[in-house]
């Protein structure tokens, strides 16, 4: 049995979806290119962070995006690679000692956080210098060249943190890379008295805090 021809109508319906599916294509979003490489649903937080970004390493974020706490692209707004970027020039300014190296990773203004858990807000880059060594004391800069992205805990909207909240990263601006924003000794002595209890507990010697 002989198909019918389709209609004028039909052919000129088929062919404004063909012109609109070629609109769309021609102006879609990188995120749903990424998408479409990928296998992934665009709603992806990674697609939505590399689309903001002009270089990527897709893999690596895939296969690091899931820290305690969640996924690092939805709680932060940026990738794996970019936090694992901070905290490699966050190690090699730590273990080299050049102050100026270490103050071009951190943010202001910066969170300072005593032992006794006064806070001071520091907002120029002269007031970081003049407090360098109160904040960035030996037992800080052995911890930043220790940090690690698995040992990473993520906020929502907050950033990702270790230690407790000894030390805090956070980004700025999507698919940015983060900078160092909170030095919080008080956190980083309950770190290391939970750690020394773990250590107790498992039959462990003590060590010292100090």
């Amino acid at each position: 049995m002989k198909q019918a021809a389709p209609s004028l109508v039909a052919v000129a319906a088929l062919a404004l979806v063909s012109c609109s599916d070629a609109e769309e294509r021609a102006v879609e979003p990188d995120a749903v290119l990424l998408a479409s490489a990928s296998g992934t649903k665009p709603d992806d937080c990674l697609l939505m962070v590399w689309s903001s970004q002009e270089e990527r390493d897709v893999e690596f974020d895939r296969r690091n995006d899931d820290v305690d706490g969640g996924a690092i692209s939805c709680a932060t707004g940026t990738s794996a690679s970019q936090f694992e970027a901070a905290i490699n020039a966050l190690k090699k300014a730590a273990v080299s000692g050049n102050k100026a190296r270490l103050l071009d990773e951190v943010g202001l203004p910066l969170r300072y956080i005593d032992a006794e858990g006064n806070q001071h807000t520091i907002e120029e880059r002269a007031e970081i210098e003049r407090m360098f060594d109160e904040v960035f004391t030996p037992f800080v800069l052995d911890l930043l060249q220790r940090i690690d992205l698995k040992e990473m805990t993520v906020e929502q909207d907050s950033g990702g943190f270790f230690e407790l909240g000894a030390l805090w990263l956070v980004v700025d601006e999507s698919g940015a890379r983060p900078r160092l924003v909170t030095v919080n000794h008080q956190a980083l002595d309950e770190a290391a008295e939970a750690a020394r209890r773990e250590g107790t507990r498992r039959g462990g010697k003590s060590l010292p805090l100090d």
